[in-house]
């Protein structure tokens, strides 16, 4: 592989993880916990959008209780997140694992 066609791959990778990460960044990914008690719905970049609460789930002599609920939601979001973003960069590397993308 000559120097031109070596720079003509790394443009193109370039390009595809440009589109990965506007994917990314886009997506939106739910964590739930409690049966669907709580929703915790976030973007690819980790910043949470909603966060729903059934009614059911307050009460006010057990806050902590709704915590320990918000709390495995927020995880569960964070992980469907990595998931998602491992998946959609393991197409543009080609499965290997680059430090500093996942």
């Amino acid at each position: 592989m000559n120097q031109q066609q070596m720079m003509a791959q790394v443009k193109k990778m370039q390009a595809e993880m440009t589109r990965a990460q506007e994917e990314i960044a886009s997506m939106s990914v739910t964590g739930t916990a409690g049966g669907g008690a709580v929703t915790v719905t976030m973007s690819g970049e980790y910043t949470v959008t909603s966060v729903k609460v059934a009614k059911e789930a307050i009460d006010p002599d057990d806050a902590e209780t709704l915590e320990d609920l918000i709390t495995v939601a927020v995880n569960a979001a964070v992980k469907s997140a990595k998931d998602a973003t491992e998946k959609r960069m393991s197409v543009v590397t080609g499965g290997m694992r680059i430090p500093g993308l996942m």
